[in-house]
């Protein structure tokens, strides 16, 4: 099959587009044929080795772990799922090899389920990893009606869900953001804050008390401030620095998890939650999409659409 690998840890440059074997699909895993596959900054993080310790690669290495797909063959277990179901996934392993970046996929059932009805496969793609990240670091942080949410990135893949999910949730929730998302973040139903020299202040302005929450996306200089920011009894967690510890907070990597991600799907069809894509590229073009992703600058989701043919 046609899928993006690399060979060795570096930048964009490392990926190639050609010719790897075809996935065994195990008993506990079924076959998908990959219509697209989100892009996240995780990626390239594992791509440079900085995921090295908790993650092994096994190279040849295909990255990716969001898709959205069509069932081919399910595995010699598996009940949940028949040959034509339409179906996304959070294809994460404890190590670095077979990724979402491909033709196919053997996708472990734990890591599926239905693709959202009212969605492309191209924004069903951009779902699974930014949709799991907020919905689990909200549960984590047990954000409740009423609250203030203060979140970080509030444009970027993962803080744009958890903007909505706080809504729906009941909280009012503060959006840092550049001044150009601001609109974007409202329409989030958010309310934006500009990053940078004087962030604190704004943030106090809006809500004079301290909030009750804070989803850190950034970590650094970002988390010992967002740690200042917090009402008595506030909590923090963050998904980048795991210094959040020291701070009282707690430290959140996401995982795979069929029925969150089925309540995403349900969330999604009834209009809570949306997806935006910033772009969509081919798969053959994955080196400009990581390069995309790694400005940081990217309003929602990057994906890549893989060609049927």
């Amino acid at each position: 099959m046609k899928a993006i690998s690399y060979a060795r840890y570096g930048g964009p440059e490392v990926l190639e587009y050609g010719e790897v074997p075809d996935p065994r699909v195990g008993p506990d895993s079924v076959l998908v044929e990959v219509r697209a596959a989100g892009v996240n900054p995780v990626d390239w993080k594992c791509r440079e080795g900085h995921l090295d310790a908790l993650l092994q690669p096994v190279f040849p290495v295909v990255p990716g772990w969001d898709v959205s797909g069509v069932v081919v063959e399910p595995g010699a277990a598996v009940t949940e799922f028949a040959a034509g179901d339409e179906v996304i996934g959070y294809v994460r392993e404890d190590f670095l090899s077979r990724g979402t970046f491909a033709q196919y996929v053997a996708a472990p059932v734990r890591t599926l389920a239905r693709k959202p009805r009212n969605l492309s496969f191209a924004e069903a793609a951009g779902l699974p990893l930014t949709g799991l990240t907020a919905f689990q670091v909200l549960r984590a942080l047990g954000v409740a009606r009423g609250e203030t949410l203060l979140v970080h990135a509030a444009a970027g893949g993962v803080g744009s869900v958890a903007v909505q999910l706080g809504r729906h949730l009941g909280a009012r929730v503060i959006g840092t953001a550049s001044e150009r998302n601001h609109d974007y973040v409202r329409s989030l139903g958010g309310e934006p804050v500009s990053y940078g020299e004087g962030l604190a202040e704004r943030v106090r302005g809006l809500a004079p008390e301290g909030v009750a929450a804070v989803f850190d996306t950034i970590g650094g200089d970002t988390l010992r401030l967002s740690a200042d920011l917090l009402a008595t009894d506030g909590r923090l967690a963050s998904i980048a620095d795991p210094s959040v510890v020291e701070y009282g907070g707690r430290y959140c990597f996401v995982r795979p998890d069929a029925a969150d991600l089925l309540r995403l799907t349900e969330l999604v069809e009834q209009d809570v939650v949306g997806v935006h894509l910033s772009e969509t590229l081919p798969l053959e073009r994955a080196a400009e999409a990581h390069r995309l992703s790694q400005e940081g600058r990217t309003r929602g989701k990057i994906v890549v659409t893989v060609d049927r043919d």
